[in-house]
């Protein structure tokens, strides 16, 4: 199996709910559940790898709190080698509605200060060559971000494989947000967007035009994926064929981090030498199980029958 990292957003989710409707400004409302837990775009996809039992390294930093060190404690070894910033830990409350939805309020906290010398710390170019890197959160790691040619210069060195996925950008996509995405998207194999992402960037309706279009500003060979929740995924391969699968039908309980579980699922099925179809599959079934289980739950990552040649 090819070697996985993780590379960006890790912060502190407080989930409570369900509430319906909104309460009203000055008043107490009474919620069933309740969960502190890891959240963030590359928090979601390392706790779904860890869940399926597979190996991965995750570059990301903390704040200098209390949330910060429980973050780190939550990672193991993983998190001994995450910087410490002064900024308070990121925490993110999500406020989860009967059909499935959630309204989150965030803080700016240590996010922004993720730096490309955060990350050099923390992961072995060596170690990982040949595999996949899955990247998160642009939008929200400045230091980051501004040095993502830098990062992505080192990927190229040691043969690692960027899959972006960018997340909504929190001013929506302005010209600016999309003309950095598609500069990003020139030095990434693989995208990783949902329905709504992909279909504003590229100015489209359809998912699938979408992904071709988007696919247009990556480099030969690359993958671009269209997550559509309930209604599965789709793929433009490195031929340029399009592939899609349906998602298996569950009563949803919590849908925060589906995408990001998604992501997980079908790195590690693509890691193992899967099809495209089967590495989809595994995304959309894994997905699926966290979204529809409380305490969360992924299942293992089963090898279908034929891998890619």
């Amino acid at each position: 199996m090819k070697p996985l990292a993780v590379i960006g957003n890790v912060n502190v989710d407080l989930i409570l709910g369900p509430a319906a409707p909104w309460p009203k400004a000055g008043t107490e409302i009474i919620v069933d559940h309740d969960e502190l837990r890891v959240g963030g775009a590359a928090g979601n996809s390392a706790l779904a790898w860890d869940g399926m039992g597979i190996n991965f390294e995750i570059a990301a930093n903390v704040g200098n709190d209390e949330f910060g060190r429980w973050l780190r404690e939550a990672f193991g070894e993983r998190g001994e080698k995450w910087p410490v910033r002064p900024e308070r830990t990121t925490l993110s409350v999500g406020i989860t509605h009967p059909d499935g939805e959630r309204t989150f309020f965030t803080t700016r906290g240590h996010l922004p200060r993720l730096s490309l010398a955060d990350v050099l710390a923390v992961l072995d170019g060596s170690t990982l060559s040949g595999g996949y890197a899955l990247v998160c959160g642009p939008f929200l790691t400045d230091d980051l971000t501004r040095d993502y040619d830098a990062l992505f210069d080192w990927a190229d060195e040691h043969r690692i494989t960027v899959a972006l996925d960018t997340g909504w950008p929190l001013d929506g996509w302005t010209n600016d947000n999309c003309a950095a995405t598609r500069g990003w998207l020139s030095r990434c194999g693989i995208a990783l967007m949902n329905e709504v992402e992909s279909t504003t960037l590229a100015g489209l309706d359809d998912p699938a035009d979408a992904a071709r279009h988007l696919r247009t500003h990556m480099p030969d060979g690359a993958i671009v994926v269209v997550k559509r929740g309930p209604d599965g995924a789709i793929a433009i391969d490195r031929d340029g064929q399009l592939v899609a699968v349906t998602a298996p039908q569950v009563k949803v309980v919590d849908t925060i981090g589906a995408g990001d579980v998604f992501n997980a699922a079908f790195l590690a099925a693509l890691a193992r030498g899967e099809m495209l179809s089967a590495c989809l599959a595994a995304g959309t079934k894994i997905a699926s199980r966290a979204i529809s289980t409380l305490p969360r739950s992924y299942g293992e990552l089963k090898a279908s029958r034929e891998a890619a040649r």
